[in-house]
């Protein structure tokens, strides 16, 4: 079994608000310029009803996965597929939990048995620094800036 990323961030607003953020306006703090399927033709990214969608200037959308878990403001999970709408799915759960002055927010990324002999490649794609800890580290300094 292949271990699942952890990445974690702590932001000083109540978890309603990290949830919200998080959720409601990930097309603002979202780093598209380098986590995109479309590169240079993105437009933005946002949770629509039941699935996260990034659109192009093109007008063109990609599903990069479909809501598994809707519990605000504590949890939210989605399936993970990016730029690969029929292929394997990993799984991307999110956490919001309070303390002592603020939230901290926990992404779990797991599910690599999917990709079968590429899923350490894969995993490996997402735990490095330009990974899910870049992505983190961006909705913390949003979500600080009000």
């Amino acid at each position: 079994m292949t271990a699942p990323v952890l990445a974690s961030v702590h932001v000083r607003r109540p978890p309603e608000v990290a949830f919200r953020v998080f959720t409601d306006r990930i097309g603002d703090w979202w780093p598209l310029s380098t986590h995109s399927c479309f590169e240079e033709k993105a437009a933005g990214v946002r949770l629509a009803a039941d699935r996260l969608v990034e659109r192009s200037l093109d007008g063109e959308e990609e599903v990069w996965g479909e809501v598994l878990a809707w519990d605000p403001p504590r949890h939210f999970a989605v399936t993970w597929h990016p730029g690969r709408p029929g292929g394997p799915r990993s799984v991307v759960e999110v956490d919001f939990r309070p303390d002592q002055d603020g939230t901290r927010v926990e992404v779990t990324h797991s599910g690599w048995e999917a990709f079968g002999p590429e899923a350490e490649r894969r995993r490996q794609s997402y735990d490095r620094p330009d990974g899910w800890s870049a992505v983190l580290d961006r909705y913390a300094q949003f979500a600080a800036a009000g």
